[in-house]
């Protein structure tokens, strides 16, 4: 409180009595996945196809990464995350070249190696140049991918700070290897593209890779660092099944993976294939005697979609995980996120490897397989809305999310919450606050009530905040809300209606 002293007219900044709580974004997808070339084991952010074409190259035989990516975004995905594994090249052969000694042609200064396993790097170039500033074994070592160029000037072999191989420990595309013992610079005018590197596809993918490590920021742990994701594929999965590399069992280890990452979060929903090449009834087989998942979690669309691949020339069947995360953002933006994410086209989708029938898709709605279906004259679409859970409270998909979205969006928006003054005047304002933001969410259609009062209550006084509680320096809030459930069966009843006069006497 300030001292006013003297005579005069004051002015003074109050804080307001509420916060406004602001939504948080609905998505913002992630993608675990094998690709050509990009860093490892890094969640990347890209908001356009083209900026993965940059960072990871273009689609790639024996893998649906770039595939789900590309259908991401064409059916209105705008933010994802790209987590690559498998790029330590086990089984798949690295580009590399020996640099010879500029005394001995038949004796090499030293190794380049390509970062990238595979053919991506056969496209890198090195060039042996006169340095800026002549000197005894001093040299420019220039390496070149398209339009990526790294100049490594004045450099040498010898020890100290300008030793080559000490220079280059930052290359976003090559590492040095010594040959040889000695400090004999390479010969001056070499230039010559790396080789050896013939597959992207790494032969080897143990389920650890994708399961990863928190500590290490690897594979599905790297992930818990990016707050904003709220959805999670994995379409190489399938890839690899394909393959021989990862079994059934092994699928099973890397979903049970996925959805426990997602569930430890509480803030995002696995989105899961299904195995290629089944029929209605296998499916229902697998869904439930071989897989048996029951998480509020996650989902699982089937069948697989057929696209146009441009390394095939013609067109192939891929899983539909990433076309869904698009269709999932695209809902979310015209609708919201209470809408469920169904009866949405899948655009860039051909055709679907098996045409259910309803009698099919009566038996695996039930047990959450969330069919795609092909209608006449309505084209390709999604037809289903549920999570893999049992619990019929979180049986619908839309309701998992705005939960996911409420409880995010009321986390963030209570921070300044902490460690201030724990009485009634709190009490007040967090019921305002809060009271506010569901009141938003009212309008907006997510939930269900004439008024306010019957679409939500949030109760904050002495009842619920004891003294025992507050000693302990608890504020607890109860908050309820009545969310809205999909018109998943529309059903009009018809009956006969005899019209007609009635006599009176």
């Amino acid at each position: 409180m300030p001292n006013y002293l003297s005579p005069g007219v004051y002015v003074e900044e109050v804080q307001a009595a509420s916060r406004p709580i602001e939504g948080v974004g609905t998505a913002v997808a992630a993608f675990v996945g094998l690709a050509q070339k990009g860093p490892a084991n890094t969640p990347v952010m890209v908001t356009n196809w083209t900026q993965f074409v940059a960072s990871f190259g273009d689609f790639m035989e024996g893998s649906y990464l770039a595939h789900s990516v590309y259908g991401f975004f064409l059916n209105g995905g705008t933010t994802a995350y790209i987590v690559r594994i498998g790029a330590d090249g086990a089984g798949a052969p690295t580009a590399r070249l020996e640099l010879p000694s500029s005394t001995d042609k038949g004796q090499a200064a030293f190794r380049v190696v390509a970062l990238d396993a595979g053919a991506t790097g056969n496209d890198v170039s090195v060039e042996v140049g006169d340095p800026g500033e002549p000197g005894e074994g001093v040299f420019k070592l220039v390496v070149t991918r398209g339009s990526e160029t790294e100049v490594y000037d004045n450099v040498s072999l010898k020890k100290g700070r300008n030793n080559v191989l000490t220079a280059t420990k930052t290359s976003k595309l090559v590492r040095l290897e010594e040959t040889a013992k000695g400090d004999v610079a390479p010969a001056t005018g070499t230039k010559a593209m790396l080789a050896g590197g013939t597959s992207a596809t790494p032969a080897r993918v143990t389920p650890d890779e994708y399961v990863g490590n928190t500590a290490d920021r690897t594979g599905f742990g790297g992930l818990e660092a990016v707050e904003e994701i709220t959805m999670v594929a994995a379409p190489d999965l399938m890839a690899l099944y394909q393959r021989g590399v990862i079994d059934l069992e092994g699928v099973k280890a890397v979903q049970l993976a996925i959805m426990a990452h997602c569930e430890l979060m509480g803030d995002r929903v696995a989105i899961l294939d299904a195995p290629p090449d089944y029929n209605a009834q296998q499916i229902k087989e697998w869904r439930q005697d071989k897989a048996g998942y029951d998480s509020k979690y996650a989902t699982l669309y089937w069948p697989w979609i057929k696209v146009f691949d441009p390394i095939a020339g013609q067109a192939a069947f891929v899983p539909p995980s990433g076309h869904m995360a698009g269709i999932w953002a695209r809902s979310d933006g015209e609708r919201g996120v209470h809408k469920a994410p169904a009866n949405e086209i899948v655009r860039g989708a051909i055709s679907l490897e098996l045409n259910l029938t309803r009698a099919e898709h009566d038996q695996l709605n039930p047990i959450g397989v969330n069919c795609i279906r092909t209608f006449p004259g309505r084209g390709i679409r999604v037809w289903g809305a549920r999570t893999l859970s049992s619990d019929p409270a979180w049986r619908y998909l839309n309701v998992r999310r705005l939960f996911n979205y409420m409880e995010e969006s009321i986390l963030l928006g209570t921070q300044w919450v902490v460690f201030e003054p724990n009485d009634m005047d709190l009490w007040e304002r967090v019921k305002r606050t809060v009271g506010s933001f569901l009141v938003r969410t009212w309008r907006d259609g997510a939930l269900f009530g004439a008024s306010p009062a019957e679409a939500f209550f949030v109760k904050c006084d002495g009842e619920n905040n004891t003294a025992e509680s507050i000693d302990a320096g608890q504020l607890i809030v109860d908050i309820g809300v009545a969310p809205v459930k999909p018109a998943e069966f529309v059903i009009f009843r018809l009956a006969q209606f005899s019209g007609g006069t009635s006599l009176s006497e």
